[in-house]
């Protein structure tokens, strides 16, 4: 199969497409390059021949060919939408709803989504993809405009699949530091503590990346009518940690790190998800990481580079530094378009 994904530099996709390559498909990525200096250690057994290009500016052409299209190219992340969230509408909702029809008149038969867990927003009791949305941010509303616009494109030729993600974590070469296992990870092993002002007690589902790059893959290898235009809630039942949990797992990896918790600070971002109906649709698939063998891997990785807080606390793996610092440097324009500079023509994406 020929695979289109976009987003091959950042965190999850430089995991996926050497997931892709080792089952045999064939490779193309698209990526604008807003994260190209955020690497941290060379631990991909393969990279792929990448398109630097934004999503926005996509073509047929582009897409010639392809059997699939695997969307993860997007703004990440909720501070980052509250950042510039008339942009974040721009980019992750026109332009992806966009690449849907692109990929469609180009012959594409399957568009794999990339949404989230977050489009459920606060919930009070368990949720599952039959549940209402209710998203807080621009990020999750986002998602869940995309996933209302594209399902129904759907049709004999065409099949669309969301992939509702829950809050990703795990080492990566192209590493983000502002998502909660990893952040917890970073700062205990930089600094030694990790003292939370809270008292942990908000829920948070939980997904390492290469279950996610997993899933994708069965989403990829199951037939057509167990995932034509269907939503799957993508991590295990069993891994809905409470904050506090996580960071208990973060010491357990860490033992001389110290791990203090506050008082409820009344956050009410608080949400368990339920995760059956991709363990029975696609019997391919099981998660093979949790919470405490993610933090092991991570101490492993930051003691083999010899982590340190300039490092952790740095532009290259946190998306909001990152997008401010090409902003105010006018590397990017107000609707995050490239800008070119004397003599740097075939530069912008």
């Amino acid at each position: 199969m020929k695979i289109v994904v976009t987003g091959t530099e950042g965190y999850l996709g430089c995991l996926l497409a050497p997931t892709l390559l080792d089952a045999g498909h064939s490779v193309v990525g698209i990526d604008t390059g807003y994260y190209r200096n955020g690497w941290l250690y060379n631990g991909v057994t393969a990279s792929v021949q990448t398109l630097a290009k934004d999503i926005r500016h996509v073509t047929e052409a582009d897409l010639a060919g392809a059997d699939a299209v695997v969307h993860m190219a997007e703004l990440s992340n909720d501070p980052l939408g509250e950042l510039i969230p008339d942009v974040t509408f721009t980019v992750n909702h026109k332009g992806s709803v966009r690449l849907a029809e692109t990929a469609k008149r180009a012959g594409v038969q399957r568009f794999v989504y990339m949404s989230s867990c977050s489009v459920y927003g606060v919930a009070e009791d368990t949720v599952d993809e039959t549940s209402p949305v209710n998203p807080q941010t621009a990020y999750a509303e986002c998602k869940a405009l995309v996933e209302r616009d594209v399902a129904p494109l759907a049709d004999d030729d065409f099949s669309p699949t969301f992939m509702r993600n829950a809050t990703a974590y795990g080492a990566s070469p192209r590493q983000r530091f502002d998502i909660v296992l990893n952040n917890l990870a970073g700062l205990a092993f930089t600094t030694g503590k990790i003292a939370m002002t809270s008292d942990g007690s908000p829920w948070r589902p939980l997904v390492h990346g290469l279950d996610i790059a997993k899933s994708i893959r069965a989403v990829l290898d199951a037939p057509r009518e167990a995932i034509h235009n269907q939503v799957f809630n993508v991590g295990d039942s069993k891994q809905v940690y409470r904050v506090r949990e996580i960071a208990e797992a973060v010491g357990r990896a860490l033992p001389e790190a110290q791990v203090t918790f506050g008082r409820s600070n009344g956050d009410n971002r608080s949400y368990k998800v339920n995760f059956d109906k991709i363990h029975a649709s696609l019997p391919g698939f099981s998660c093979d990481w949790d919470a405490d063998r993610g933090a092991a891997q991570l101490v492993e990785v930051f003691k083999a580079i010899d982590l340190d807080e300039a490092t952790f606390t740095g532009r290259g793996h946190t998306r909001l530094k990152q997008l401010e610092h090409l902003i105010r440097t006018e590397q990017l324009d107000k609707d995050l378009f490239w800008r070119k500079f004397a003599g740097s023509e075939g530069v912008s994406a």
